[in-house]
Formats: structure tokens, sequence, C-alpha cells
């Protein structure tokens, strides 16, 4: 006790200017000890780190713009301001087995496709959709857009019978098939029933060009034209033996310019050829 009663009477004698001074040092010295246990910034929330230009525990943060700046944890917004969809899946890679092996039988008959992505417009569509080109050295004119059963099937029939007619009645072999409609999202017409093409399993084939120059119009041919009736006539009822459906010119007037065709699932099988 007689020691801290001395030293609070020394520290009494001292004058005013001196016990300010002996203040500011310890403050000085609180002040600097607190700062030696530190290196990061309290006020930026940033972990302490080894001084340096770089550090390899902490990497350099990134410089974002345009909408990224805002959010910048999510690498789908760019700096072209709206979101980035990455490629979808190959359709190939998504296909059931009976796609596949539709694809295969493409192959094996010389058709000429290329997968597309799948079409979705309400309620018309093809999940699996093809776009033929030619069908061994017959050209298709336009490419048609169809699933891969009715590409098979018309590729079939092409293959098995209308070459061979072309052949028997014209002596020559066929260069193109030119197709009006494949797949067109539309009701039957005068009905609220969705049309065969709007499902991708239908083909409108409106002439038929042969390699000697000769392009036969589908349209119903004059009386004395045996040699294009007779062809005409086995277009249709070969037709009737590969789809169910096949209308033409004589079956009403919407059908007057063009062959129809599609593959529609019908009960007990039945076929419309007229």
């Amino acid at each position: 006790m007689a020691g801290r009663l001395g030293a609070n009477l020394a520290l009494a004698r001292l004058n005013a200017p001196a016990r300010s001074a002996a203040v500011r040092l310890a403050t000085g010295l609180a002040i600097a000890a607190i700062s030696a246990c530190t290196t990061g910034d309290v006020f930026s929330l940033q972990p302490a780190v080894d001084v340096g230009g770089q550090t390899a525990a902490v990497p350099e943060a990134p410089q974002y713009s345009g909408m990224q700046r805002l959010v910048p944890s999510n690498p789908y917004m760019t700096q072209a301001a709206y979101p980035r969809m990455d490629e979808p899946m190959s359709p190939v890679e998504q296909m059931p087995a009976s796609e596949i092996d539709c694809r295969n039988e493409l192959k094996r008959m010389g058709v000429v496709y290329t997968d597309i992505q799948p079409i979705h417009e309400g309620q018309c569509g093809i999940d699996f959709p093809v776009k033929v080109s030619a069908i061994g050295s017959v050209e298709m004119k336009p490419a048609a857009t169809l699933t891969c059963n009715m590409a098979a099937t018309f590729a079939a029939w092409t293959r098995n019978e209308l070459v061979p007619a072309a052949r028997w009645r014209y002596f020559s072999g066929v260069r193109a098939i030119h197709q009006g409609s494949s797949y067109s999202c539309r009701n039957i017409a005068g009905e609220g029933v969705l049309s065969e093409h709007g499902k991708g399993n239908a083909l409108d084939v409106m002439s038929i060009e042969l390699n000697n120059g000769d392009d036969i119009d589908v349209r119903k041919p004059g009386l004395f034209a045996f040699r294009t009736r007779g062809f005409l006539n086995n277009v249709r009822a070969d037709g009737c033996q590969y789809f169910n459906t096949v209308l033409g010119p004589g079956y009403n007037y919407d059908h007057r310019n063009h062959f129809h065709f599609d593959v529609k699932n019908r009960r007990n099988g039945y076929r419309a050829c007229r």
C-alpha cells in the first residue's frame, strides 16, 4: 500500500503538460499492440492473407460486367444481358430403341436424311423428326420432314413399287419426287381434326420426274393418256399396300392435284384407298 500511495503522490506532483504526454504515450503503445494481432481489415470483412502481388490460396476475384454484375454467381447470366442457353443434348443420345432401329433401316435402304431437333407446336409436333433429301438416287424436292416410320414406309414404296413401275411404263428411272407438303401443323380441311401432316405422318406427292426428262403430273391425265393413266393407277394401287391412307385426284377437290399418303392408325387395320 505504501508503494502504490507513493506512486500516486509522484504522479500528482507532475504538472499538467507532463501528465498529457504520458497519456498520449500509453494510448499509442496500446494501438500498436492491437494492430500487431492481424493484417486484415475488420471493416472490409476480408480474411487476413500474406502481403504480396498474388496469393495462390486466394484467387483473384473475377471482373463481371453486364447482367452478371447483378448476379455474379449465376453462370447463365452473360454480358449480352440475356440468359445463355446450353446446347441441347443430341436427339440421337435420347432416342428409344425403336427410333434407332428405324434409322438403321433408313440407312439400309440408302435414304439420305438428317436428324433435326424435336418439333412441338401446340397439338402438333414430332418427337424425333428426320429430314429426308433423297431415297437412293431419287431426290426429294424439297426435303421432307417426317417421322422416321413414315420416312421408312415411303422409302420402301419408292424402291419396291414406284421405281420399278417407272421402268416398266417409261423405260426410265426416277430422278426426283416433287412433294407439296410433309410436316405441317394444320387440321383436315373443313374439319376440326388434326391432320396427319401435323404429326409428320403424311406426305403429298405433286409430280414425279424421270431420268429421261419426263415430268409426270399427278393430276388426272387426259382421256387418251393411256401410259400415264396406267402408271398413276399403279402408284395408287401399290401405295395401298404400304400406307393406311392413299387419296388422290378423283377423290375430292382438295386432292385434285396430288397424291396424299399417310400411316394413320385406324381401328381393325382399316385402310382408306380412294
